[in-house]
């Protein structure tokens, strides 16, 4: 039997206070209920999926340097509020070769002008924003596709 292709998908800091912590912003979907949906949905796209959720940034950095050890077929990331701080993450997706779809529950551009700039954007194969959990399911129907 063949494995199926693994996607991960990662987590950043607070990402476990999901349905609790700012639901006008973020929506009342917890993690758990995002990760029930694209299992689903992985299941129908021939998929696996790796989901994981950390508070620490060196966490994430060593989970994109699995994803390529491990021939991942691509990463669903939401760096959180690591997206405008990490210069770390950022040269930890531009160090794998392992296509990086980058997701926000909010639209970074319509909030707080700190959270405009994102340093894993430029590195990323591309950005789903603003849609909610929606974004996840988007993102995991391209990474299925890379």
């Amino acid at each position: 039997m063949t494995a199926l292709p693994t996607i991960f998908v990662l987590n950043g800091p607070n990402l476990n206070l999901l349905g609790v912590r700012e639901p006008e912003i973020y929506g009342s979907d917890t993690l758990d209920d995002i990760a029930g949906a694209l299992e689903d949905r992985a299941r129908e796209l021939g998929v696996a999926i790796d989901m994981r959720q950390s508070n620490h940034e060196g966490h994430l950095i060593d989970w994109l340097h699995e994803a390529q050890a491990a021939g991942a077929r691509a990463v669903i990331l939401n760096a959180a509020s690591y997206t405008h701080t990490s210069v770390a993450l950022h040269d930890a997706i531009k160090g794998i070769s392992v296509p990086v779809i980058e997701v926000h529950l909010s639209n970074p551009q319509a909030r707080e002008s700190f959270r405009r700039r994102s340093y894993v954007s430029p590195v990323v194969k591309g950005t789903i924003s603003g849609l909610g959990a929606l974004g996840y399911q988007l993102a995991l129907d391209a990474a299925a596709r890379l």
